[in-house]
């Protein structure tokens, strides 16, 4: 029976991705629900001012506790990571649109249903591109 900290070692990278993933989507929503419900700032506003709060935490997270990144380019990686992040922004504004808008769902749920969708397409650009480890 394996024990959960051979689970643990096996997986890190997934598991703290998660890990970190579930806090900067509480980050975004929270940072979202702040600005929407509380300020009234229209939707698609908030939704920006918490794109930008959580991507700046997810960076930190994800540089030093998922990918352990060690790359002197700092600049030219956060540069990918901030761009990757622009790209799922659009796919966040898109499927905010459409539950909101289109389908007048509670922008709410439709924040935590984009931010699966967006969580997932992150991991895999973050893995592919931005951390993508070097050939040695």
């Amino acid at each position: 029976m394996k024990s959960v900290i051979d689970i643990y070692k096996k997986n890190k990278e997934i598991i703290n991705y998660l890990i970190f993933g579930v806090l900067t989507t509480l980050v975004n929503i929270i940072v979202f629900t702040l600005c929407a419900d509380q300020i009234h700032i229209q939707y698609l506003i908030s939704n920006v001012i918490a794109w930008i709060a959580s991507v700046l935490f997810a960076y930190v997270t994800n540089r030093k506790w998922v990918f352990d990144s060690h790359s002197n380019s700092i600049g030219k990686e956060m540069g990918k990571f901030f761009s990757s992040r622009l790209a799922t922004l659009g796919l966040d504004m898109i499927v905010m649109w459409l539950l909101v808008d289109l389908l007048t769902t509670n922008n709410v749920f439709a924040k935590v249903v984009a931010n699966v969708l967006v969580v997932v397409a992150n991991y895999i650009l973050s893995k592919l591109i931005v951390f993508k480890k070097e050939a040695k």
